[in-house]
């Protein structure tokens, strides 16, 4: 509204400062005064945004990292029946496993029922740098890999809940302690509910 009452009064100055010419007649006053009403009165084109393709936003959302809603603990885990052990409560679960002859480690997603990632002393990469493949060096060495294999793959945070009497093993809590100095963190934190 203001807009309009502003050009009105701009156009109201106009007409009075045109002085009407004598020789040229009424006619003539009329068209010039017609022609510069119209050239000042045509309001200025607006700039459109220009808009970009890439800018745009879709109206459907598809969440590319599904993983979010479990670093920030509120995706669903399966609980299981309360008899079960080991509890089916977790992201990511640690299987450790000694045999006679090879030492290996298995992280497995909620899920899948194949391993997320793994490493063992039969992968030669590690095997040609043990003297053993059974031993407490080979357990540390499975831990230092395993950590830096989880954190390239993004997993920081891992149960693992190993059987009261193996745990207490040298060999259990040497692969322990180097999963926890490669920056693995061997618990998740409790689901949280809205």
């Amino acid at each position: 509204m203001s807009i309009i009452c502003e050009v009105s009064r701009n156009v109201r100055l106009l007409f009075r400062q045109i002085q009407p010419c004598k020789h040229m007649g009424v006619a003539a006053t009329l068209r010039s005064q017609s022609h510069s009403v119209r050239s000042l009165s045509q309001a200025a084109a607006e700039v459109q945004p220009e808009c970009d393709d890439n800018e745009a936003v879709n109206k459907e959302f598809v969440n590319r990292n599904p993983r979010n809603l479990e670093q920030i603990a509120i995706a669903i885990k399966d609980r299981g029946w309360a008899t079960v052990w080991p509890s089916r409560e977790f992201y990511h679960r640690l299987y450790f496993h000694r045999t006679q002859h090879h030492i290996s480690a298995e992280v497995y997603s909620k899920d899948s029922i194949d391993p997320v990632i793994t490493c063992s002393t039969r992968e030669w990469a590690i095997k040609r740098e043990l003297g053993s493949t059974r031993s407490v060096a080979a357990c540390q060495v499975v831990g230092e890999v395993l950590a830096q294999r989880c954190r390239e793959a993004g997993i920081t945070r891992i149960v693992f809940r190993e059987i009261p009497w193996k745990f207490r093993c040298e060999g259990t809590l040497t692969f322990w302690t180097s999963l926890k100095k490669g920056g693995v963190t061997l618990s998740e934190p409790r689901r949280k509910y809205k």
